[in-house]
């Protein structure tokens, strides 16, 4: 009986850890006004500084879309472009990881992270459209 009941308390302990690990990031309250682009920021831009936006991990990103973890990175630095005063950021980079395993027979992988470098900026409004 207590194994059974030891697998059962594990099945929701690991359901709890792993659901909400399904979902993006959700955006601050404002954050969604925030440009995330490749284009440079237009002349008059005030820098603040690089971010890393990140969504998910060995674990958590088993269990999220691919979709989650690019839009839940994005998220991830526009939240923290609206934490410095920051209305634009011009994505430098993009790195998706992979978690592999198996051995030299069967080897399997699947996408687990998403990571996004940028730069925040401080743009007036009318030039960047807001």
């Amino acid at each position: 009986m207590k194994t059974t009941t030891h697998r059962a308390f594990a099945l929701v302990l690991l359901s709890s850890l792993t659901l909400p690990a399904c979902a993006a990031v959700e955006l601050n309250p404002g954050a969604e006004k925030v440009i995330v682009t490749k284009q440079p920021a237009p002349e008059g831009c005030r820098f603040l500084g690089t971010l890393v936006g990140e969504q998910g991990g060995s674990i958590s990103g088993k269990f999220t879309s691919n979709a989650n973890l690019q839009k839940g990175a994005v998220n991830d630095m526009k939240n923290q472009a609206q934490e410095l005063g920051g209305n634009y950021v011009v994505l430098e980079n993009t790195n998706a990881g992979t978690t592999i395993s198996g051995d030299r027979d069967s080897i399997s992988g699947e996408q687990t992270d998403v990571t996004h470098m940028g730069n925040a900026y401080s743009c007036p409004p009318q030039l960047v459209g807001l």
